[in-house]
């Protein structure tokens, strides 16, 4: 399998400030903490994801079940 990075090139600091200023600008600096948050929460919500997928291939299905016994996503059960 071919590795992707090696196809897209490497993104300096010059860049990163470019993409700033455009989410900036589109977003408003009002909606970007609620962004940031939105975002954080999601990275949040994959990553437990991922530990309950590799959990359940070792056999450890004990933490697919949320904190109110069901099964589902973390955090549903009201609780935020």
């Amino acid at each position: 399998m071919a590795n992707i990075f090696a196809v897209v090139p490497s993104i300096g600091t010059s860049e990163l400030i470019i993409i700033l200023i455009i989410v900036l600008l589109v977003f408003g600096g009002a909606k970007l903490p609620k962004l940031a948050r939105s975002l954080g929460q999601a990275q949040k919500e994959f990553k437990d994801g991922l530990s309950e997928s590799a959990s359940e291939g070792d056999g450890g299905a004990s933490k697919a079940t949320g904190s109110d016994g069901n099964q589902g996503a973390p955090g549903k059960n009201g609780s935020a």
